[in-house]
């Protein structure tokens, strides 16, 4: 279980839209989820509507009520926002995790690409549950939960920033985040077939999922990996020289906000603003990402966090 981590470089007041948009979702669906489970639709309980309908339905076999389950497309989607109301467990640590580790990945991304992101995750994850499932477990029934885009926004958080410490709850031990998130996918992949109610090979899928989004997306692991086509022979090895700039891809995205942020450092800029512009800033970059900010909003942010 985890509690926090420390990371001196990010503000930790920042809260991008698109994390605002995703809890408040998973909580008005958790809250009619609530409302409607216990009554009676046309002699029908309402949890068995919903369930039926919203739920990721198996392609085959029975239901509890020993009707086929009812498997539609539109199910990889809706279930990634629905939990187990039996109690608050399920929905408050998938949405603490999301906040926790979800915010720095979208403001470093913007709200567009992270929600995406956060949406594919949790369809291969279904797919990953749909497939693999009824090979390993003995039964298939419903799946819920955001826990699928979760685990792939873990990974993304361990590969963007695999050196910061996560102070564990239980026990209180800070770890980073690379052994960290490594360790639970091994405990994932152990758990596989376990009887317990858990969908191991969603979560799975998730972190595959995030896996290999960062390989083929982040430039520090792009780069990584046209060296390892490269030595392979299948992909033709570029050269480097002080007259070229071919490896101008390898840098990290630090690297890249460091250089602008130095750049801006300088600037004659009058700095006179009030909290409701600097709240305006910090929603931009929630919503875009920090690179599409201008020099005077980028020089506002370092001017402010100077005198915080």
């Amino acid at each position: 279980m985890y509690g926090g981590y420390r990371r001196q470089t990010v503000n930790r007041g920042m809260f991008p839209q698109v994390i605002k948009f995703l809890l408040i979702a998973n909580l008005i669906v958790f809250l009619v989820q609530l409302t409607l489970e216990s009554r009676l639709i046309d002699n029908i309980p309402g949890w068995y509507i919903i369930f039926k309908n919203f739920a990721l339905n198996p392609i085959s076999g029975l239901d509890p009520a020993n009707q086929p389950f009812n498997f539609q497309i539109w199910q990889l989607f809706t279930y990634q926002f629905m939990h187990d109301t039996s109690g608050f467990s399920h929905l408050f640590f998938n949405m603490f995790a999301l906040w926790m580790f979800g915010r720095y990945v979208a403001m470093a991304w913007g709200s567009k690409k992270f929600f995406w992101f956060y949406i594919l995750c949790g369809v291969v994850a279904g797919l990953f549950q749909l497939f693999i499932s009824p090979l390993v477990a003995d039964r298939v029934a419903w799946t819920i939960g955001a826990s699928g885009s979760v685990f792939g926004v873990l990974i993304a958080f361990a590969m963007m920033y695999p050196n910061e410490y996560i102070v564990l709850l239980i026990p209180p031990v800070p770890m980073k985040a690379k052994y960290f998130v490594g360790l639970y996918i091994i405990i994932e992949f152990l758990s596989v077939g376990d009887a317990g109610g858990v969908a191991h090979l969603a979560h799975i899928g998730g972190a595959v999922t995030g896996f290999v989004f960062m390989l083929f997306t982040h430039p520090q692991y792009k780069y990584k990996l046209n060296n390892i086509f490269n030595n392979l022979g299948i992909t033709k090895k570029s050269t480097y020289t002080s007259e070229n700039n071919n490896y101008k891809e390898a840098r990290t995205d630090r690297d890249v906000e460091e250089a602008k942020f130095y750049d801006i450092k300088n600037d004659d800029i009058e700095i006179e603003v009030t909290q409701e512009e600097i709240d305006k800033i910090l929603d931009k970059i929630g919503e875009s990402g920090y690179q599409n900010l201008t020099p005077r909003e980028k020089k506002i942010l370092f001017e402010a966090s100077k005198k915080k």
